[in-house]
């Protein structure tokens, strides 16, 4: 992986340093190293199985390498940049996540899956960045998900690395009609995780040339608030209202309902008890998803889709309708598309406006 950093005559090249930095025992070490052949300057382009073996021993499924002359990368040049200049290629990696605790109607037991990956893929995406440093690189991992650049919200875009777009060029998969990346093998059911590198890789990924997406339209059924239209179309605002609705900007929302309350009778008038308390687990614990049926009834994938191919009705009504029949409140913007739908298709689920954190609470009549 490296080459000798000493020079033509085999003698390694000093810096010219004042007298008293020259002194300092720290730097008499790294000099004494150097000269004694120690150091070693990294090989300029990184070997790929190399690359490959070492994101799978650290914890990833599956991995790839991308220029970040990607023409599918152009948008993402400048953030990585700023991020880590320098940056060459993007190491997408992806995590597989257990399909039953995805698909559970309890939330704990699928917020729980979404977190525990999350914490394996940066702890994966971290080893990576070790190993590289180790070998003489300049890498960094971005979070997998939260923690983000919060000092942004909501003028720019919070994410410092876009992994959706990064493993779809790398050829990790494609982007699926939910707006998730559906991976060939792992289906819907995999976390992202990027690591910026300053160096070339050896071979880099292929975009598949087919959509693993199989057009069952099973998405669409699920989701609860109707952001995603057979069409293609996809509501982000109604989705992020809903399944965001105890991170960011539905925190927001909570926070100005607590503020414009008169007393703890007129909160409570406001906010039940359950909502309260699952804020208050998400304040605790890492905040939880509302919804993430999108993926939970995806049956795309060669390792997810035998027992849809099998038996689509069984599928279904074991996958599909108990998220559909579950009890929950749905979270909307007043007036939106989304209050219509949700009304209309879960008469049965409890529909609730909220501000969504996008614009400060309506004022109050004055009272006598």
């Amino acid at each position: 992986m490296t080459t000798s950093a000493r020079g033509v005559e085999g003698q390694s090249a000093e810096p010219r340093l004042p007298a008293k930095l020259a002194a300092h025992p720290s730097v008499e070490a790294v000099l004494a190293r150097r000269r004694a052949g120690e150091f070693a300057s990294p090989a300029p382009v990184i070997d790929a199985a190399w690359l490959r073996e070492l994101c799978l021993a650290a914890g990833a499924d599956d991995a790839a390498a991308v220029s970040l002359d990607h023409p599918d990368l152009a948008g993402e040049r400048a953030h990585a940049q700023s991020a880590l200049p320098g940056t060459r290629t993007l190491i997408a990696m992806a995590v597989r996540m257990n399909r039953d605790n995805c698909r559970s109607p309890a939330r704990s037991v699928a917020n729980q899956e979404f977190h525990q990956t999350d914490e394996q893929a940066n702890h994966a995406a971290r080893t990576v960045t070790r190993a590289l440093q180790d070998a003489g690189y300049r890498a960094l991992n971005p979070s997998v998900g939260f923690p983000q650049e919060m000092d942004r919200f909501p003028r720019e875009r919070i994410w410092v690395v876009a992994h959706k777009t990064v493993a779809v060029a790398a050829g990790l998969g494609v982007m699926g009609l939910h707006r998730n990346v559906i991976h060939p093998k792992f289906g819907s059911f995999i976390l992202l995780a990027t690591v910026l590198v300053d160096a070339e890789v050896s071979e880099y990924g292929q975009a598949l040339d087919y959509n693993p997406c199989i057009d069952c339209k099973l998405c669409v059924a699920a989701c609860p608030v109707g952001a995603i239209a057979k069409d293609g179309e996809f509501d982000g605002l109604a989705c992020t209202t809903h399944n965001y609705r105890e991170f960011m900007s539905g925190f927001t929302d909570w926070a100005q309902t607590v503020a414009d309350s008169q007393d703890a009778a007129d909160y409570r008038s406001r906010v039940t008890d359950s909502e309260s308390a699952s804020m208050w687990q998400s304040l605790s614990s890492p905040p939880g998803y509302k919804s993430g049926y999108c993926v939970a009834v995806c049956p795309a994938g060669e390792d997810v889709l035998g027992p849809y191919l099998d038996d689509r009705k069984t599928f279904m009504d074991t996958v599909l309708r108990p998220l559909q029949d579950k009890k929950e409140t749905l979270y909307v913007l007043p007036g939106s598309p989304a209050q219509e739908y949700a009304r209309r298709r879960f008469p049965h689920k409890p529909v609730k406006e909220v501000t969504g954190g996008w614009q400060p609470p309506a004022k109050r009549a004055a009272s006598s």
